[in-house]
């Protein structure tokens, strides 16, 4: 077996991603103060830039476990810098998770870690590895929350709620539709270890297929609105009311008309 090399600049922090990570909190500061003349907009790029951080997140989560389960080859890969070009790719990986977000407001699963699973030993291990992404959505989700079962919103602005609550709601939506066992997605990574070779070799052919399936299923009406009552369930438990991931929704599309009514309320 070849051995990879660890370098210091292999879990270097990318300079794209501390980027991101300024955007979003020089925009969260914006929400908050109210400072932007267009709080859409700041509402807009605190969002987009602080999910852009949850996905490069998420992919690191999978890349750390799997360094740490014996995948030494991580590291050379870029995974570890937390750069999120360096994932699988731009399009998927980025892009179309945004686009998903702009349009309908749902978490999409982003890219993907390529990850030498024969380096790893022990089911457990495999299982950890898969579960770790959508868990650091789950973590996110219960950061962007605090505020809200924690009792402590009162002086927090309008317009930081919203966000806050829009945001969480895709970190939900995201870890939900994850931890599907369905295969390409990171559910069916965590049961896929203690399933049968036979088995394993006959959905094999699904992976790439399997986010278009779940999205096929969703535009069921009688699907979507389970697969909303439960989001919407999920959240009231976390303590935001539907009105204020909604109230987010409509001020992140600050371009569409009466995007800023709740504002007015």
């Amino acid at each position: 077996m070849t051995t990879a090399v660890s370098r210091r600049s292999d879990r270097r922090i990318s300079p794209v991603f501390v980027g991101i990570v300024a955007v979003m909190a020089v925009t969260g500061w914006a929400t908050w103060t109210g400072f932007a003349e267009q709080p859409g907009l700041a509402v807009f790029l605190f969002v987009t830039s602080a999910w852009i951080v949850s996905l490069c997140l998420h992919e690191y989560a999978h890349a750390r476990t799997a360094l740490h389960s014996g995948d030494i080859s991580i590291g050379a890969k870029g995974y570890l810098t937390l750069n999120p070009l360096a994932y699988t790719h731009a399009l998927l990986s980025i892009v179309l998770p945004v686009v998903f977000v702009i349009m309908g407001g749902i978490g999409l699963p982003g890219g993907a870690v390529f990850i030498e699973r024969g380096r790893i030993q022990g089911r457990w291990k495999h299982s950890l590895i898969s579960a770790a992404g959508p868990l650091t959505n789950v973590l996110f989700a219960a950061v962007c929350t605090a505020p809200f079962w924690l009792g402590v919103t009162d002086g927090v602005p309008a317009a930081f709620q919203f966000a806050l609550a829009f945001l969480a709601l895709l970190q939900v939506t995201a870890a939900i539709l994850n931890f599907l066992p369905v295969p390409g997605l990171d559910g069916y990574g965590v049961i896929e270890p203690w399933l049968s070779y036979k088995i394993r070799r006959q959905v094999e052919p699904l992976a790439p297929f399997g986010l278009l399936l779940v999205f096929a299923v969703l535009f069921i009406p009688t699907v979507n609105e389970a697969f909303w009552d439960a989001i919407d369930a999920f959240m009231r438990a976390l303590g935001v009311q539907d009105v204020l991931a909604d109230c987010g929704f409509r001020l992140y599309r600050f371009w569409t008309e009466g995007s800023d009514v709740c504002l007015s309320l």
